[in-house]
């Protein structure tokens, strides 16, 4: 250069280059494989601003701050519009466009930098991001000035994705989001959007086919079905009262406390007269006082989370992170669950990672390839179901769940997550026959990344909210399903015994005067009764169907199916393990269960009915109330038998115990025959109170009993009491230390 030449310009002082019409022409027409490359401000120095804005005809650039910046030349019909501004530094701009129609204001998304920063890409590249639920989906938020709704959503293999709603009139063309290329996620930051507005994804596989509009995977809220968009969302804020709650669970442990579940299906267990599902802060009015009234610790929830279809009960589940919207906003939910804690009653729900459905809105081949579930059908779907599997081999997917598993216990304090269909995650050929499955890399049957994903959703819950309870529903023989992981476990608080809600309702079915042929139908389960810590269930798998209600189950006349009910939740009360009860059932509800109404509430006016009732309170007081029944649920010393060869009378007798607490025994007659004075063997001499009695008069018995309890003592086969066994009864009888 000569001395005194004047240094040349750069290029970008100028402004960016003009683009050429076949870029304008991808941009108008949604081709372009990256508009934040061309679109909003371009260049340095003297910055060039581009825009799309369909129908307009003129187009001035103004800063957020109100100044002008200059007017953009119209490049496309189509209204594409480019030209150099007067402002020097980067900000984000808003554009007032006119056409024949009139005059509207509009914020340049292109001009603001992305939400997500590095640190994200990196923790979501190794899968470790634990809080991606607040960072995926639509966020409400304050960007660079402006307040919008920041989308993201995971689609690696897209050519294109752009979010949609009535903001745009769904036009895919307009609001195409920004590729992160280390992770896969799309991105947009999208002024002005309203929370409640509905919006989907329009994804362009690879192919370059679009795809059917996909809701977004991370969604907190959806539409009410049959309409299928997910809802932009508003923060969730609560002024949670339930600390006390919270920090009593968190430090307690859950094997030694009385669990008492009411598993309730929320759009059924009662409706408005009109059919009208109950909102959350209706179930809260109704259901929440009636639960404590019953005495119930816990409600366990079918899913609640968002489904497209009624009968499948929320087991089919299209948007995991969604309270479904049949029963009102998240809040409502949140409402719930606070005034559930407040009242001391836990909040378990259902949670279905093992399949999801087909639906074309939902995860299946989400960006064009099986994203989230296995392309080999023999992986990758479910015959019993028709549903898909995730691939529990792709770190995004695992991550994807266990961070639904933490934004329920976080965002909505929920105090446990009951698994279902664990058995068919753990095993490759579940309901498969040979040929129709792949051996994992050992050439077994096990579905090892399964394994690992379960052991890291626990370690994450329990890590992240010890109060939290995960419960397994498992019914096969897979070992140490509710241990810890670093004993070989899969991490489970709880499992649910399948077998025992098997054998004993297989045993309540038959005539009395065959039960003493099946006598080990009801002493089989102690074999192994200590060897998980376990659920018993009576779940809403029991009573559908065709397999009518658990009285229809009951075997005899009127009267002795109620009194064999009777006898039965007493039996299982008194029984080692935590207690669960499906709706309904608490009552002897005599239909089977349907989704599609209310439970039958003007039963429990009858007599019979009401008697059943007023057992399942006292059953759950005596049980919360009294350590011998619950402080060692889920050890064999809180057990002991008394009686359990007597398979002539039908007659079982066993202990409940527990330190510094008096013991209680438990004695069952399954036969219609009342004995007088029957010898039961007892650990201990001297008065045992009868604080229970399932043939007492006012649960509809005949009245037969103890008066009041009986007297033990020593006799030549050690200490004994005479005992009046009712027909077809359970009796409680505890130790007066006093005597």
């Amino acid at each position: 250069m000569k001395k005194g030449q004047k240094k040349p310009a750069a290029a970008t002082e100028k402004g960016a280059s003009r683009l050429d019409d076949a870029t304008v022409a991808a941009i108008v027409t949604g081709t372009h494989p990256d508009p934040f490359a061309v679109l909003g401000l371009q260049g340095e120095g003297r910055l060039t601003a581009r825009a799309f804005i369909d129908g307009a005809e003129e187009v001035e650039a103004f800063t957020l701050a109100g100044k002008s910046a200059g007017t953009l030349e119209r490049r496309h019909p189509a209204g594409f519009f480019e030209g150099p501004l007067r402002i020097r530094k980067r900000q984000p701009l808003k554009y007032r466009a006119r056409n024949a129609g009139g005059e509207w204001w509009v914020i340049d998304p292109y001009s603001f930098g992305p939400v997500l920063g590095p640190m994200d890409d990196y923790y979501i590249g190794e899968g470790s991001h634990l809080r991606l639920f607040d960072k995926l989906g639509a966020h409400p938020i304050h960007h660079e000035g402006a307040e919008g709704v920041h989308f993201a959503v995971w689609a690696p293999n897209a050519r294109r994705v752009s979010v949609v709603g009535p903001f745009n009139a769904w036009d895919g063309r307009r609001h195409v989001m920004r590729l992160r290329q280390d992770t896969g996620i799309w991105e947009i930051f999208l002024p002005e959007v309203a929370v409640g507005a509905p919006y989907k994804y329009e994804i362009v596989g690879r192919d370059g086919v679009r795809l059917p509009l996909k809701a977004d995977p991370f969604a907190r809220a959806s539409e009410f079905r049959p309409a299928t968009a997910s809802v932009v969302a508003p923060w969730l804020d609560h002024d949670w009262g339930d600390a006390a709650h919270r920090e009593f669970w968190a430090a307690a442990d859950a094997r030694r406390q009385p669990v008492s579940i009411y598993e309730v299906h929320a759009g059924s267990w009662a409706r408005h007269d009109d059919g009208r599902f109950l909102s959350w802060d209706e179930l809260g009015e109704r259901l929440i006082p009636y639960v404590v009234d019953m005495g119930f610790t816990h409600i366990e929830f079918l899913p609640v989370a968002e489904h497209p279809y009624d009968p499948s009960w929320g087991y089919q589940t299209t948007g995991l992170f969604a309270p479904s919207a049949r029963f009102g906003p998240p809040e409502g939910f949140a409402r719930f669950v606070d005034g559930a804690h407040r009242a001391g009653i836990g909040i378990i729900l259902d949670w279905v990672p093992a399949h999801f459905p087909t639906d074309a809105h939902g995860l299946g081949r989400f960006d064009g390839t099986a994203l989230y579930e296995h392309a080999d059908p023999r992986q990758g779907f479910h015959p019993d179901w028709n549903t898909l599997i995730y691939n529990f081999g792709r770190r995004e997917v695992v991550s994807f769940l266990v961070n639904n598993a933490l934004y329920w216990s976080e965002k909505f304090h929920i105090d446990g997550l009951r698994v279902d269909a664990v058995a068919s995650m753990l095993y490759l050929d579940y309901s498969r026959k040979e040929g129709e499955w792949i051996p994992n890399r050992f050439g077994g049957r096990e579905n090892l990344e399964a394994v690992e994903f379960l052991q890291a959703a626990n370690r994450a819950v329990y890590a992240s909210h010890p109060g939290t309870m995960m419960i397994a529903e498992e019914s096969t023989s897979w070992p140490k399903v509710s241990a810890p992981v670093h004993e070989g476990g899969l991490g489970f608080g709880f499992k649910w015994n399948m077998g025992f809600m098997h054998d004993t309702l297989q045993y309540m079915a038959r005539d009395p005067i065959h039960r003493r042929y099946h006598h080990n139908d009801l002493t089989f389960g102690l074999l192994y009764a200590f060897s998980e810590n376990f659920v018993l269930p009576l779940s809403h798998d029991e009573v559908v169907h065709g397999k009518g209600s658990l009285i229809a189950k009951m075997s005899g006349d009127p009267w002795q199916k109620f009194a064999n009910l009777r006898a039965y939740y007493a039996f299982m009360w008194g029984y080692p393990g935590k207690k669960l009860i499906f709706m309904g059932q608490e009552f002897a509800q005599g239909r089977e269960w349907s989704e599609a109404r209310g439970l039958d509430w003007e039963q429990t006016g009858i007599p019979a009915h009401k008697g059943v009732q007023d057992l399942m309170r006292d059953l759950n007081r005596l049980y919360r109330d009294t350590p011998a029944l619950h402080a060692r649920d889920c050890e064999g010393e809180g057990f002991e038998w008394l009686l359990a060869d007597e398979s002539r009378t039908s007659v079982y007798a066993w202990i409940r115990k527990a330190p510094e607490a008096p013991p209680v025994a438990v004695i069952a007659n399954f036969t219609p025959v009342p004995h007088q004075g029957y010898r039961v063997p007892l650990p201990a001499a001297g008065r045992w109170r009868e604080i229970l009695n399932t043939d007492a008069a006012p649960y509809g018995g005949s009245g037969m009993g103890n008066l009041g309890g009986v007297l033990a003592a020593e006799d030549p086969q050690g200490i004994a009491a005479p005992v009046n066994l009712p027909p077809l009864a359970t009796l409680w009888l505890e130790f007066d230390p006093a005597s």
